[in-house]
């Protein structure tokens, strides 16, 4: 959720704003004055509204409105195209997205949130307050640039360019065009067309630049970033499980989960969704290591089924499962580290039949989605994880690129790729909704 002190900041900075505004205009003496500044710099304001706009970047936007005009005509003529079928796809997946919102409405087991096929972005619901920057810098940029798709496409079909501004509603930033209105309604349908297709097609080349750049960055960032040895800890939450002497430490590389190699980010997050999904794997232990690591200790159920045999409420001792030739339910209480390090991971006996060495296949026996996982994070010895997978990938921040040189930093990279992935979302949201101004 929203922190409640930034909430009371944005409101508190927008009463102040206003009252301060209201003030200034019902004042005999600053009046004029204060009228006058505003109109100088292009300001207006309003309730929870502050535009700007300028006449400064005109002679920039004829310069480009002008520069080759066969191929602009092309490129828009492009982007026309694009519209139209953007237009009606998204007529559409609205349908769609309305008869599948009915249908769950309607039945009383509505399916899975993720079946949704459109959601509205809520920062601080389905979007993480960390994220905040990186969403209305975009959103910002995404704004410019469909804007000056407009006035582009605009001065190309000969209509009057009066001015470029931007805007800020409450939080969110935008952009607009102000264009003579006689123009605009002298020329072509097909011209106006054009001209108001040019924004989202300025969007959707916006969006598949920034997915180009987020497939290069390895190779972008090569002189001084590497990439594909591991995951690199970049944060670990207070109340991660992964905290502590033997967890894991900011600057450590993660390059293995279990049997499952972690190359990127991506193999983490796959290697922890794999391992929660299929049973605990186990490990393979010699029958005499077997006997000397064994504690004495009662078996018993747990409330879900599993079986513990452990009841000397250690921290560092775990109960084993496994099966010789004539029982196939046996336990034993061992210590977790001695027992796994060193030792090949296995699912059955027959994993462990080498060397002529007597050999049994040890399995945690831990409660229902629990899951005993080795981390190898060098330079760090092994850490041992008992939990559910996904409080590890939750509370745990990693980037795929390691710094080449002590100097550089080790957050760089992900700031960069986050702002890539949340450019290249918004650059693909159609913007039905256009900020065009049109003036007489």
């Amino acid at each position: 959720m929203i922190p409640i002190p930034l909430v009371v900041l944005v409101m508190g900075g927008w009463c102040a704003i206003y009252l301060a505004d209201t003030l200034l205009k019902a004042s005999d003496s600053l009046k004029t004055s204060y009228e006058e500044w505003l109109t100088s710099y292009g300001l207006s304001i309003s309730p929870f509204h502050i535009r700007w706009q300028t006449p400064v970047f005109n002679r920039l936007f004829y310069d480009w409105g002008r520069w080759k005009p066969r191929l602009l005509y092309q490129w828009f003529n492009l982007g026309m195209v694009f519209g139209i079928i953007a237009m009606f796809s998204s007529i559409l997946l609205l349908g769609k997205t309305l008869i599948q919102t009915l249908s769950q409405m309607l039945t009383e087991a509505p399916s899975a949130q993720n079946d949704q096929m459109l959601q509205v972005v809520v920062p601080g619901v389905n979007l993480p307050v960390s994220q905040l920057t990186y969403f209305f810098t975009a959103i910002l940029l995404s704004g410019v640039i469909h804007e000056i798709g407009h006035g582009v496409a605009a001065i190309r079909e000969q209509v009057r360019f009066n001015g470029f501004g931007i805007f800020i509603f409450i939080v969110y930033p935008g952009a607009f065009v102000d264009l003579f209105t006689t123009h605009l309604q002298l020329i072509s349908p097909v011209q106006q067309l054009r001209i108001f297709c040019a924004g989202v097609w300025h969007n959707f080349v916006l969006g598949v630049l920034s997915l180009v750049a987020l497939l290069l960055l390895p190779v972008i960032l090569f002189p001084l970033y590497y990439a594909g040895v591991g995951a690199l800890v970049l944060d670990i939450a207070e109340d991660s499980p992964a905290n502590g002497p033997r967890g894991l430490f900011v600057g450590d590389l993660v390059t293995q989960l279990q049997d499952c190699s972690v190359h990127k980010v991506e193999d983490w997050n796959s290697c922890l969704g794999l391992i929660s999904q299929e049973p605990q794997i186990g490990y393979c232990l010699s029958s005499a290591a077997l006997q000397q690591l064994t504690f004495p200790a009662r078996v018993y159920k747990r409330l879900d089924g599993t079986v513990e045999c452990c009841s000397n409420n250690s921290l560092t001792d775990i109960c084993f499962s496994y099966s010789n030739n004539v029982n196939t339910h046996l336990y034993a209480c061992l210590p977790a580290r001695k027992t796994i390090e060193a030792n090949q991971v296995c699912r059955s006996n027959a994993d462990c039949q080498k060397d002529f060495i007597s050999s049994l296949c040890v399995i945690p026996s831990l409660e229902n989605q629990t899951r005993l996982i080795r981390v190898k994070h060098s330079p760090q010895i092994d850490m041992l994880f008992v939990g559910h997978p996904l409080h590890l990938q939750h509370t745990v921040s990693l980037s795929s690129f390691i710094p080449r040189f002590n100097f550089l930093s080790i957050d760089v990279p992900v700031v960069i790729e986050t702002f890539l992935k949340t450019l290249y979302a918004e650059g693909n949201h159609f913007k039905t909704g256009e900020t065009l101004k049109v003036s007489a």
